[in-house]
Protein backbone atom coordinates (compact mmCIF):
# COMPACT_ATOMS: atom_id res chain seq x y z
CA UNK A 1 0.00 0.00 0.00
CA UNK A 2 1.20 3.30 -0.91
CA UNK A 3 1.38 6.27 0.99
CA UNK A 4 -1.20 7.81 -0.30
CA UNK A 5 -3.44 4.93 -0.15
CA UNK A 6 -2.90 3.69 -3.86
CA UNK A 7 -2.64 -0.18 -3.97
CA UNK A 8 -0.15 -1.33 -6.20
CA UNK A 9 2.35 -4.34 -7.08
CA UNK A 10 6.10 -4.35 -8.36
CA UNK A 11 7.35 -6.39 -11.51
CA UNK A 12 10.99 -5.72 -12.22
CA UNK A 13 11.85 -6.41 -15.71
CA UNK A 14 15.29 -7.05 -17.30
CA UNK A 15 13.85 -5.68 -20.70
CA UNK A 16 12.64 -2.25 -18.94
CA UNK A 17 14.48 0.98 -19.69
CA UNK A 18 12.37 3.12 -17.83
CA UNK A 19 9.80 2.94 -14.86
CA UNK A 20 6.06 1.94 -16.04
CA UNK A 21 2.85 1.67 -14.67
CA UNK A 22 -0.18 0.12 -15.59
CA UNK A 23 -3.60 0.16 -14.80
CA UNK A 24 -5.46 -2.69 -15.90
CA UNK A 25 -9.22 -3.51 -14.75
CA UNK A 26 -8.70 -6.64 -13.94
CA UNK A 27 -4.98 -6.69 -12.34
CA UNK A 28 -4.66 -3.19 -10.65
CA UNK A 29 -1.85 -1.32 -10.83
CA UNK A 30 1.47 -2.76 -11.50
CA UNK A 31 5.08 -0.97 -11.82
CA UNK A 32 7.27 -1.97 -13.77
CA UNK A 33 10.55 -1.30 -12.60
CA UNK A 34 14.14 -2.07 -14.76
CA UNK A 35 16.29 -5.11 -13.01
CA UNK A 36 18.50 -1.98 -11.63
CA UNK A 37 16.41 0.45 -10.61
CA UNK A 38 15.53 1.33 -6.59
CA UNK A 39 12.69 0.25 -4.94
CA UNK A 40 11.38 3.87 -3.86
CA UNK A 41 11.19 4.39 -7.88
CA UNK A 42 7.97 2.71 -7.59
CA UNK A 43 6.48 4.70 -5.15
CA UNK A 44 7.56 8.07 -6.61
CA UNK A 45 6.25 6.81 -10.07
CA UNK A 46 2.77 6.15 -8.07
CA UNK A 47 2.80 9.43 -6.51
CA UNK A 48 3.94 11.25 -9.82
CA UNK A 49 1.39 9.69 -11.36
CA UNK A 50 -1.60 10.08 -8.57
CA UNK A 51 -4.15 12.09 -10.31
CA UNK A 52 -4.04 9.69 -13.56
CA UNK A 53 -3.85 6.52 -11.92
CA UNK A 54 -6.87 7.55 -9.52
CA UNK A 55 -8.87 8.44 -13.06
CA UNK A 56 -7.87 4.64 -14.92
CA UNK A 57 -8.75 3.82 -11.76
CA UNK A 58 -12.15 4.86 -11.68
CA UNK A 59 -12.77 3.91 -15.25
CA UNK A 60 -11.84 0.14 -14.48
CA UNK A 61 -14.09 0.43 -11.49
CA UNK A 62 -17.06 1.43 -14.24
CA UNK A 63 -15.83 -1.34 -16.66
CA UNK A 64 -15.49 -3.95 -13.67
CA UNK A 65 -19.64 -2.89 -13.02
CA UNK A 66 -20.66 -3.04 -16.62
CA UNK A 67 -18.95 -6.86 -16.79
CA UNK A 68 -21.25 -7.80 -13.53
CA UNK A 69 -24.08 -6.27 -14.97
CA UNK A 70 -24.57 -9.26 -17.99
CA UNK A 71 -25.32 -11.21 -14.61
CA UNK A 72 -25.71 -14.74 -15.98
CA UNK A 73 -25.55 -13.83 -19.76
CA UNK A 74 -21.93 -13.95 -21.79
CA UNK A 75 -22.30 -11.47 -24.90
CA UNK A 76 -21.49 -13.68 -28.42
CA UNK A 77 -21.23 -12.05 -31.41
CA UNK A 78 -24.75 -9.39 -32.00
CA UNK A 79 -26.36 -12.06 -29.30
CA UNK A 80 -25.88 -13.23 -25.77
CA UNK A 81 -25.55 -16.64 -23.97
CA UNK A 82 -27.08 -17.96 -20.95
CA UNK A 83 -24.50 -19.27 -18.86
CA UNK A 84 -26.50 -22.74 -17.15
CA UNK A 85 -24.37 -24.36 -14.42
CA UNK A 86 -24.13 -28.62 -13.84
CA UNK A 87 -22.54 -30.16 -11.28
CA UNK A 88 -20.15 -33.02 -12.79
CA UNK A 89 -19.80 -31.24 -16.11
CA UNK A 90 -15.89 -30.52 -17.22
CA UNK A 91 -16.25 -28.74 -20.33
CA UNK A 92 -18.56 -26.14 -21.89
CA UNK A 93 -20.94 -26.89 -24.18
CA UNK A 94 -23.49 -24.69 -26.61
CA UNK A 95 -27.24 -25.70 -26.94
CA UNK A 96 -29.30 -23.03 -28.78
CA UNK A 97 -28.92 -20.08 -26.83
CA UNK A 98 -27.38 -21.60 -23.54
CA UNK A 99 -24.24 -22.33 -22.55
CA UNK A 100 -23.90 -25.43 -20.13
CA UNK A 101 -20.79 -25.19 -18.15
CA UNK A 102 -19.03 -26.57 -14.86
CA UNK A 103 -20.22 -25.78 -11.80
CA UNK A 104 -18.04 -23.63 -9.48
CA UNK A 105 -16.29 -21.34 -11.52
CA UNK A 106 -15.89 -22.04 -14.65
CA UNK A 107 -14.02 -19.44 -16.73
CA UNK A 108 -11.45 -21.50 -17.97
CA UNK A 109 -14.08 -23.99 -19.64
CA UNK A 110 -15.82 -20.74 -20.62
CA UNK A 111 -12.23 -19.79 -22.31
CA UNK A 112 -11.56 -22.73 -24.45
CA UNK A 113 -15.20 -22.97 -25.36
CA UNK A 114 -14.96 -19.11 -27.24
CA UNK A 115 -11.22 -20.07 -28.16
CA UNK A 116 -13.04 -23.07 -29.97
CA UNK A 117 -15.88 -20.70 -31.39
CA UNK A 118 -13.80 -18.27 -32.68
CA UNK A 119 -11.57 -20.71 -34.82
CA UNK A 120 -15.12 -21.49 -36.73
CA UNK A 121 -16.76 -18.13 -36.68
CA UNK A 122 -13.57 -16.46 -37.32
CA UNK A 123 -11.62 -18.96 -40.85
CA UNK A 124 -14.99 -18.44 -42.66
CA UNK A 125 -14.57 -14.54 -42.67
CA UNK A 126 -10.98 -14.54 -43.35
CA UNK A 127 -11.51 -17.39 -46.44
CA UNK A 128 -14.43 -14.82 -48.01
CA UNK A 129 -12.65 -11.65 -47.28
CA UNK A 130 -9.14 -12.89 -48.93
CA UNK A 131 -10.93 -14.45 -51.86
CA UNK A 132 -12.54 -11.34 -52.60
CA UNK A 133 -9.84 -8.98 -52.73
CA UNK A 134 -7.35 -11.82 -54.31
CA UNK A 135 -5.59 -12.47 -51.62
CA UNK A 136 -4.35 -15.52 -49.09
CA UNK A 137 -3.34 -16.43 -45.54
CA UNK A 138 -0.99 -19.06 -44.36
CA UNK A 139 -2.38 -20.18 -41.23
CA UNK A 140 -4.69 -19.20 -38.46
CA UNK A 141 -4.43 -18.86 -34.80
CA UNK A 142 -6.67 -18.52 -31.78
CA UNK A 143 -4.53 -16.70 -28.77
CA UNK A 144 -5.41 -14.57 -25.71
CA UNK A 145 -2.70 -11.68 -26.10
CA UNK A 146 -3.01 -9.28 -23.60
CA UNK A 147 -2.27 -5.85 -25.59
CA UNK A 148 -3.56 -7.22 -29.61
CA UNK A 149 -6.91 -7.78 -31.24
CA UNK A 150 -4.86 -9.57 -34.33
CA UNK A 151 -1.74 -9.45 -35.96
CA UNK A 152 -0.51 -10.56 -39.39
CA UNK A 153 2.90 -11.82 -40.01
CA UNK A 154 5.29 -11.08 -42.69
CA UNK A 155 4.52 -14.67 -44.15
CA UNK A 156 0.92 -14.22 -44.07
CA UNK A 157 0.04 -16.17 -40.86
CA UNK A 158 -3.20 -14.86 -38.97
CA UNK A 159 -3.63 -14.48 -35.31
CA UNK A 160 -6.66 -13.56 -33.47
CA UNK A 161 -8.06 -12.62 -30.00
CA UNK A 162 -11.00 -15.50 -28.75
CA UNK A 163 -12.57 -12.07 -26.75
CA UNK A 164 -12.98 -10.21 -30.22
CA UNK A 165 -16.26 -12.24 -29.87
CA UNK A 166 -17.20 -10.55 -27.23
CA UNK A 167 -17.78 -8.06 -29.50
CA UNK A 168 -19.91 -7.28 -32.08
CA UNK A 169 -20.38 -8.63 -35.13
CA UNK A 170 -19.16 -6.07 -37.64
CA UNK A 171 -16.35 -5.52 -35.20
CA UNK A 172 -14.75 -8.74 -35.57
CA UNK A 173 -15.71 -8.28 -39.44
CA UNK A 174 -13.65 -4.63 -38.69
CA UNK A 175 -10.54 -6.82 -37.37
CA UNK A 176 -10.55 -9.26 -39.89
CA UNK A 177 -10.83 -6.59 -42.80
CA UNK A 178 -7.71 -5.03 -40.84
CA UNK A 179 -5.69 -7.65 -40.94
CA UNK A 180 -6.51 -8.53 -44.36
CA UNK A 181 -5.48 -5.27 -45.18
CA UNK A 182 -1.86 -6.42 -44.25
CA UNK A 183 -1.59 -9.24 -46.19
CA UNK A 184 -0.88 -6.30 -49.07
CA UNK A 185 0.21 -3.29 -47.05
CA UNK A 186 2.48 -4.74 -43.54
CA UNK A 187 2.92 -2.05 -42.08
CA UNK A 188 0.36 0.82 -40.48
CA UNK A 189 1.83 3.68 -43.45
CA UNK A 190 -1.04 6.24 -45.11
CA UNK A 191 -1.57 3.81 -47.84
CA UNK A 192 -2.58 1.32 -45.61
CA UNK A 193 -5.20 3.31 -44.09
CA UNK A 194 -6.23 3.88 -47.87
CA UNK A 195 -6.64 0.69 -48.43
CA UNK A 196 -8.75 0.17 -45.37
CA UNK A 197 -11.09 2.85 -46.03
CA UNK A 198 -11.61 1.29 -49.11
CA UNK A 199 -12.61 -2.07 -48.08
CA UNK A 200 -13.88 -1.27 -44.62
CA UNK A 201 -15.13 2.63 -44.89
CA UNK A 202 -16.52 2.25 -40.97
CA UNK A 203 -13.32 1.65 -39.52
CA UNK A 204 -12.89 4.20 -37.65
CA UNK A 205 -15.90 3.92 -35.80
CA UNK A 206 -15.44 0.56 -35.26
CA UNK A 207 -11.48 1.57 -34.03
CA UNK A 208 -12.95 3.67 -31.94
CA UNK A 209 -15.54 1.57 -30.50
CA UNK A 210 -12.82 -1.03 -29.60
CA UNK A 211 -10.69 1.60 -27.91
CA UNK A 212 -13.15 2.46 -25.53
CA UNK A 213 -15.06 -0.86 -24.73
CA UNK A 214 -12.10 -3.15 -25.59
CA UNK A 215 -11.65 -3.42 -21.81
CA UNK A 216 -15.22 -5.09 -21.77
CA UNK A 217 -14.63 -7.76 -23.31
CA UNK A 218 -13.53 -10.04 -20.44
CA UNK A 219 -14.95 -13.08 -18.64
Amino acid sequence: MHPDGIDYVVRRSERARRVRVNVSAHAGVEVVLPARAPERAAAAAVSELRPWIERRLREAAAIREQIAARGSRLPYLDGSLELLAQPGRTRAHRRGEQLLVPAGDPREAIERFYRRAARAEIAPRLDRATALVGSRYTGLDIRSQRTRWASCSPSGRMSFNWRLLLAPERILEYVVWHEVCHLDVLDHSPAFWRLLRGRWPSYREDREWLRRNGATLAL
